[in-house]
Protein backbone atom coordinates (compact mmCIF):
# COMPACT_ATOMS: atom_id res chain seq x y z
CA UNK A 1 0.00 0.00 0.00
CA UNK A 2 1.44 3.52 -0.99
CA UNK A 3 1.56 6.53 1.29
CA UNK A 4 -1.69 7.61 -0.79
CA UNK A 5 -3.91 5.50 -0.14
CA UNK A 6 -7.06 4.95 2.34
CA UNK A 7 -6.73 2.79 5.45
CA UNK A 8 -10.10 1.91 6.87
CA UNK A 9 -9.82 1.89 10.79
CA UNK A 10 -12.82 0.85 12.64
CA UNK A 11 -13.38 1.99 16.39
CA UNK A 12 -16.06 -0.45 18.31
CA UNK A 13 -18.44 1.37 20.74
CA UNK A 14 -20.75 -0.07 23.13
CA UNK A 15 -22.29 1.33 25.97
CA UNK A 16 -20.75 2.42 28.87
CA UNK A 17 -17.49 2.73 27.34
CA UNK A 18 -15.01 5.40 27.79
CA UNK A 19 -15.20 8.49 26.29
CA UNK A 20 -11.69 9.09 25.44
CA UNK A 21 -10.53 5.28 24.54
CA UNK A 22 -12.60 5.99 21.43
CA UNK A 23 -11.98 10.13 20.48
CA UNK A 24 -8.08 10.06 21.48
CA UNK A 25 -7.37 7.48 18.96
CA UNK A 26 -9.37 8.73 16.99
CA UNK A 27 -9.06 12.56 16.65
CA UNK A 28 -5.04 11.03 16.29
CA UNK A 29 -5.75 9.36 13.08
CA UNK A 30 -7.71 12.46 12.08
CA UNK A 31 -4.83 14.79 12.50
CA UNK A 32 -2.55 12.79 10.62
CA UNK A 33 -4.96 12.54 7.81
CA UNK A 34 -5.61 16.31 7.92
CA UNK A 35 -1.94 17.49 8.35
CA UNK A 36 -0.68 15.22 5.62
CA UNK A 37 -3.06 14.30 2.56
CA UNK A 38 -2.69 17.76 1.11
CA UNK A 39 -4.92 17.24 -2.32
CA UNK A 40 -4.87 13.35 -2.13
CA UNK A 41 -6.99 10.98 -0.71
CA UNK A 42 -6.99 10.81 3.75
CA UNK A 43 -4.66 8.82 4.66
CA UNK A 44 -7.16 7.19 6.95
CA UNK A 45 -10.98 6.20 6.23
CA UNK A 46 -12.04 5.79 10.12
CA UNK A 47 -15.92 4.32 10.71
CA UNK A 48 -17.47 3.57 14.85
CA UNK A 49 -19.72 1.20 14.79
CA UNK A 50 -21.08 -0.70 17.53
CA UNK A 51 -23.42 -4.29 17.60
CA UNK A 52 -26.74 -2.66 16.28
CA UNK A 53 -25.97 1.30 15.13
CA UNK A 54 -27.48 4.29 16.06
CA UNK A 55 -26.46 6.15 19.40
CA UNK A 56 -23.82 4.71 21.76
CA UNK A 57 -24.21 6.60 25.46
CA UNK A 58 -20.13 6.65 26.70
CA UNK A 59 -19.56 6.91 30.38
CA UNK A 60 -18.83 10.68 30.07
CA UNK A 61 -22.42 11.42 29.21
CA UNK A 62 -21.93 12.50 25.64
CA UNK A 63 -23.75 10.36 23.00
CA UNK A 64 -21.63 8.69 19.84
CA UNK A 65 -23.20 8.01 16.60
CA UNK A 66 -22.17 4.67 15.16
CA UNK A 67 -23.15 2.52 12.38
CA UNK A 68 -24.01 -0.97 12.72
CA UNK A 69 -21.84 -4.13 12.24
CA UNK A 70 -23.69 -5.57 9.79
CA UNK A 71 -22.76 -2.03 7.93
CA UNK A 72 -19.54 -3.09 7.63
CA UNK A 73 -20.22 -6.94 5.86
CA UNK A 74 -17.86 -7.05 2.91
CA UNK A 75 -15.59 -4.30 3.51
CA UNK A 76 -12.01 -4.48 3.70
CA UNK A 77 -11.13 -3.44 6.99
CA UNK A 78 -7.14 -2.25 8.03
CA UNK A 79 -7.19 -2.26 11.47
CA UNK A 80 -9.61 -2.62 14.49
CA UNK A 81 -9.66 -0.76 17.69
CA UNK A 82 -11.43 -2.27 20.55
CA UNK A 83 -11.92 0.66 23.31
CA UNK A 84 -12.20 0.12 27.13
CA UNK A 85 -14.48 1.30 30.05
CA UNK A 86 -17.52 0.10 31.72
CA UNK A 87 -19.86 0.06 34.26
CA UNK A 88 -18.50 -1.36 37.62
CA UNK A 89 -16.00 -3.81 38.92
CA UNK A 90 -16.92 -5.85 36.17
CA UNK A 91 -15.49 -5.82 32.89
CA UNK A 92 -18.67 -6.17 30.31
CA UNK A 93 -19.37 -5.52 26.46
CA UNK A 94 -22.33 -6.82 24.13
CA UNK A 95 -21.18 -10.57 23.37
CA UNK A 96 -22.21 -9.41 19.83
CA UNK A 97 -18.60 -7.91 19.37
CA UNK A 98 -16.33 -10.01 20.34
CA UNK A 99 -18.74 -12.91 18.34
CA UNK A 100 -17.81 -10.75 15.05
CA UNK A 101 -13.63 -9.75 16.12
CA UNK A 102 -13.87 -13.77 16.72
CA UNK A 103 -15.50 -14.18 13.39
CA UNK A 104 -13.80 -11.51 11.31
CA UNK A 105 -10.08 -10.91 12.73
CA UNK A 106 -8.09 -13.11 10.37
CA UNK A 107 -9.38 -10.33 7.38
CA UNK A 108 -7.84 -7.51 9.64
CA UNK A 109 -3.84 -6.70 9.27
CA UNK A 110 -3.58 -5.16 12.98
CA UNK A 111 -6.26 -5.89 15.82
CA UNK A 112 -6.01 -3.09 18.43
CA UNK A 113 -7.40 -2.39 21.94
CA UNK A 114 -7.45 0.43 24.45
CA UNK A 115 -7.42 0.10 28.10
CA UNK A 116 -9.89 -2.92 29.16
CA UNK A 117 -10.72 -3.36 25.33
CA UNK A 118 -8.24 -6.37 25.76
CA UNK A 119 -11.00 -8.19 27.50
CA UNK A 120 -13.05 -7.78 24.38
CA UNK A 121 -10.36 -9.38 22.39
CA UNK A 122 -9.49 -11.83 24.68
CA UNK A 123 -12.92 -13.30 24.84
CA UNK A 124 -12.79 -13.31 21.31
CA UNK A 125 -9.93 -16.15 21.25
CA UNK A 126 -7.16 -13.30 20.26
CA UNK A 127 -4.65 -12.81 22.86
CA UNK A 128 -3.77 -16.61 23.97
CA UNK A 129 0.15 -16.61 24.28
CA UNK A 130 0.53 -12.93 23.72
CA UNK A 131 2.08 -10.20 25.79
CA UNK A 132 -0.84 -7.81 26.63
CA UNK A 133 -1.00 -4.21 28.29
CA UNK A 134 -3.95 -3.12 29.81
CA UNK A 135 -5.05 -0.34 32.44
CA UNK A 136 -3.43 -1.61 35.77
CA UNK A 137 -5.79 -0.93 37.99
CA UNK A 138 -7.65 -4.15 35.84
CA UNK A 139 -4.23 -6.32 34.72
CA UNK A 140 -4.80 -8.57 37.72
CA UNK A 141 -8.08 -9.50 36.74
CA UNK A 142 -7.68 -9.71 32.93
CA UNK A 143 -4.44 -12.34 34.26
CA UNK A 144 -6.69 -14.47 36.33
CA UNK A 145 -9.70 -14.22 33.70
CA UNK A 146 -7.48 -15.22 30.84
CA UNK A 147 -4.58 -17.38 32.53
CA UNK A 148 -3.09 -17.90 28.69
CA UNK A 149 -2.47 -14.31 28.43
CA UNK A 150 0.88 -12.87 29.53
CA UNK A 151 -0.13 -9.36 31.20
CA UNK A 152 2.34 -6.69 31.63
CA UNK A 153 0.65 -4.01 33.82
CA UNK A 154 3.46 -1.33 33.45
CA UNK A 155 3.73 -1.01 29.66
CA UNK A 156 1.93 2.18 27.74
CA UNK A 157 1.29 0.05 24.92
CA UNK A 158 2.46 -3.62 23.64
CA UNK A 159 2.97 -4.74 20.11
CA UNK A 160 3.18 -8.49 20.00
CA UNK A 161 2.87 -9.29 16.11
CA UNK A 162 -0.71 -8.03 14.96
CA UNK A 163 -1.46 -7.61 17.80
CA UNK A 164 -1.35 -3.80 19.05
CA UNK A 165 -2.67 -3.20 23.33
CA UNK A 166 -2.10 -0.39 25.76
CA UNK A 167 -2.86 0.86 28.99
CA UNK A 168 -5.86 3.17 30.03
CA UNK A 169 -7.86 5.62 28.66
CA UNK A 170 -5.25 8.33 27.47
CA UNK A 171 -2.50 5.78 26.16
CA UNK A 172 -4.59 4.86 23.36
CA UNK A 173 -3.45 8.06 21.80
CA UNK A 174 0.14 6.95 22.10
CA UNK A 175 -0.85 3.83 20.51
CA UNK A 176 -2.49 5.74 17.64
CA UNK A 177 0.50 7.38 16.76
CA UNK A 178 2.71 4.56 16.93
CA UNK A 179 0.07 2.96 14.40
CA UNK A 180 0.90 6.04 12.50
CA UNK A 181 4.09 5.72 12.62
CA UNK A 182 4.10 2.05 11.69
CA UNK A 183 1.67 2.96 8.57
CA UNK A 184 3.24 6.67 7.12
CA UNK A 185 6.89 7.12 9.41
CA UNK A 186 7.95 9.41 11.92
CA UNK A 187 7.60 12.62 10.22
CA UNK A 188 3.81 11.95 9.66
CA UNK A 189 3.28 10.83 13.26
CA UNK A 190 5.43 13.46 14.72
CA UNK A 191 3.48 16.24 12.75
CA UNK A 192 0.42 14.75 14.59
CA UNK A 193 1.77 14.80 17.78
CA UNK A 194 2.85 18.00 17.76
CA UNK A 195 -0.72 19.48 16.60
CA UNK A 196 -2.29 17.52 19.67
CA UNK A 197 0.30 18.96 21.50
CA UNK A 198 1.52 15.21 22.73
CA UNK A 199 5.23 13.93 23.40
CA UNK A 200 5.34 10.85 20.42
CA UNK A 201 6.79 8.44 22.66
CA UNK A 202 6.13 8.50 26.56
CA UNK A 203 9.14 6.82 28.44
CA UNK A 204 8.43 5.02 31.47
CA UNK A 205 5.49 2.63 31.95
CA UNK A 206 2.02 2.95 33.97
CA UNK A 207 3.58 2.42 37.54
CA UNK A 208 4.74 6.38 37.40
CA UNK A 209 1.32 7.38 37.17
CA UNK A 210 0.14 5.17 39.76
CA UNK A 211 2.28 5.41 42.82
CA UNK A 212 1.13 5.94 45.72
CA UNK A 213 -1.77 5.69 44.27
CA UNK A 214 -1.74 1.94 44.15
CA UNK A 215 -0.66 0.83 47.59
CA UNK A 216 -4.21 3.05 48.99
CA UNK A 217 -6.20 1.24 46.47
CA UNK A 218 -5.13 -1.73 47.34
CA UNK A 219 -5.57 -0.77 51.16
CA UNK A 220 -9.03 0.26 50.25
CA UNK A 221 -9.99 -3.11 48.44
CA UNK A 222 -9.01 -4.81 51.39
CA UNK A 223 -10.54 -2.83 54.39
CA UNK A 224 -7.29 -2.20 55.63
CA UNK A 225 -7.12 1.51 56.73
CA UNK A 226 -4.39 0.85 59.52
CA UNK A 227 -1.43 2.25 57.50
CA UNK A 228 -3.34 5.05 55.62
CA UNK A 229 -1.88 7.88 57.93
CA UNK A 230 1.08 6.27 57.89
CA UNK A 231 1.50 7.19 54.29
CA UNK A 232 0.06 10.16 54.53
CA UNK A 233 3.27 11.01 57.07
CA UNK A 234 5.97 9.39 54.66
CA UNK A 235 4.69 11.81 51.98
CA UNK A 236 5.48 14.87 54.48
CA UNK A 237 8.47 13.73 55.43
CA UNK A 238 10.31 12.24 52.03
CA UNK A 239 13.12 14.69 52.66
CA UNK A 240 14.15 12.97 56.02
CA UNK A 241 15.91 9.46 56.72
CA UNK A 242 13.38 7.53 56.61
CA UNK A 243 13.95 4.12 58.13
CA UNK A 244 11.84 0.64 58.90
CA UNK A 245 12.20 1.65 62.76
CA UNK A 246 10.49 4.85 62.31
CA UNK A 247 7.55 3.76 60.45
CA UNK A 248 7.22 1.17 62.95
CA UNK A 249 6.87 3.66 65.75
CA UNK A 250 4.28 5.85 63.72
CA UNK A 251 1.87 3.23 64.07
CA UNK A 252 3.18 2.10 67.43
CA UNK A 253 4.30 -1.91 66.11
CA UNK A 254 7.91 -3.72 66.41
CA UNK A 255 9.65 -3.13 63.27
CA UNK A 256 9.80 -7.06 62.93
CA UNK A 257 5.78 -6.95 63.52
CA UNK A 258 5.16 -3.43 61.17
CA UNK A 259 7.61 -4.88 58.56
CA UNK A 260 5.63 -8.67 58.05
CA UNK A 261 2.38 -6.53 58.51
CA UNK A 262 3.02 -4.28 55.73
CA UNK A 263 3.99 -6.72 53.25
CA UNK A 264 1.01 -9.56 53.98
CA UNK A 265 -1.60 -6.53 53.70
CA UNK A 266 0.03 -4.50 50.85
CA UNK A 267 2.33 -7.11 48.93
CA UNK A 268 5.71 -4.86 48.80
CA UNK A 269 8.37 -4.01 51.52
CA UNK A 270 8.02 -0.18 53.61
CA UNK A 271 11.11 0.23 51.92
CA UNK A 272 9.75 -0.24 48.05
CA UNK A 273 6.96 1.66 49.11
CA UNK A 274 9.04 4.96 50.22
CA UNK A 275 11.33 4.28 47.18
CA UNK A 276 8.11 4.37 45.39
CA UNK A 277 6.61 7.49 46.79
CA UNK A 278 10.01 9.67 46.67
CA UNK A 279 10.02 8.76 42.78
CA UNK A 280 6.40 9.62 42.75
CA UNK A 281 7.41 12.96 44.42
CA UNK A 282 9.90 14.01 42.21
CA UNK A 283 8.01 13.10 39.31
CA UNK A 284 5.14 15.62 40.13
CA UNK A 285 7.94 18.21 41.00
CA UNK A 286 9.48 17.72 37.23
CA UNK A 287 5.87 17.52 36.09
CA UNK A 288 4.56 21.02 37.79
CA UNK A 289 7.71 23.31 38.79
CA UNK A 290 10.18 24.97 37.37
CA UNK A 291 12.88 23.97 40.56
CA UNK A 292 16.14 23.00 39.74
CA UNK A 293 17.05 19.43 40.01
CA UNK A 294 18.98 19.98 43.72
CA UNK A 295 15.79 21.16 45.37
CA UNK A 296 13.95 18.24 44.04
CA UNK A 297 16.53 15.79 44.62
CA UNK A 298 16.49 17.20 48.58
CA UNK A 299 12.73 17.26 49.48
CA UNK A 300 11.94 14.01 47.63
CA UNK A 301 14.53 12.06 49.68
CA UNK A 302 17.42 11.47 47.17
CA UNK A 303 19.86 13.97 49.04
CA UNK A 304 21.67 15.02 45.86
CA UNK A 305 21.07 15.38 42.03
CA UNK A 306 23.36 12.36 41.25
CA UNK A 307 21.14 9.79 43.17
CA UNK A 308 17.66 11.23 41.99
CA UNK A 309 19.64 10.85 38.31
CA UNK A 310 20.28 6.94 38.57
CA UNK A 311 17.18 6.26 40.37
CA UNK A 312 14.99 7.95 37.02
CA UNK A 313 17.13 5.96 35.07
CA UNK A 314 17.21 2.82 36.78
CA UNK A 315 13.06 2.95 36.85
CA UNK A 316 12.00 4.96 34.11
CA UNK A 317 14.85 4.81 32.11
CA UNK A 318 14.79 8.18 31.27
CA UNK A 319 16.84 11.31 33.22
CA UNK A 320 15.41 13.90 35.40
CA UNK A 321 15.58 16.67 32.60
CA UNK A 322 14.41 14.69 29.76
CA UNK A 323 11.27 13.27 31.94
CA UNK A 324 10.30 17.27 32.38
CA UNK A 325 10.51 18.11 28.63
CA UNK A 326 8.56 15.05 28.38
CA UNK A 327 5.99 16.07 30.73
CA UNK A 328 6.33 19.93 31.74
CA UNK A 329 6.46 22.79 30.15
CA UNK A 330 9.32 23.67 32.58
CA UNK A 331 12.13 22.27 30.19
CA UNK A 332 14.46 23.39 28.30
CA UNK A 333 13.27 22.03 24.87
CA UNK A 334 9.36 23.30 26.05
CA UNK A 335 8.47 19.47 24.77
CA UNK A 336 4.83 19.12 24.82
CA UNK A 337 2.62 17.20 27.30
Amino acid sequence: MTPTQTRRVVLLAYDDMNLLDLSGPLQALATASRRSSGDGPPLYETVVASADGGLISTSAGLAVQTVALSALDGLAIDTLIAPGGCKGEQYYAPPALSRWIARRAAEFRRLCSVCTGAFMLAEAGQLDGRRVATHWEWAERLARRYPAIQVDPDKIFIRDGSIWTSAGVSAGIDLALALIEQDYGHQVAIGAARQMVMFIKRSGGQSQFSVPLAAQTQEASQGQARFASLHAWVAANLHENITVERLAAQVGMSPRNFARNYVSQLGRTPAKMVEAMRLEAACRALEQTARPLKSIAASSGYGDEQNLRRMFQRQLGVSPGQYRERFSGHGTAHSPH
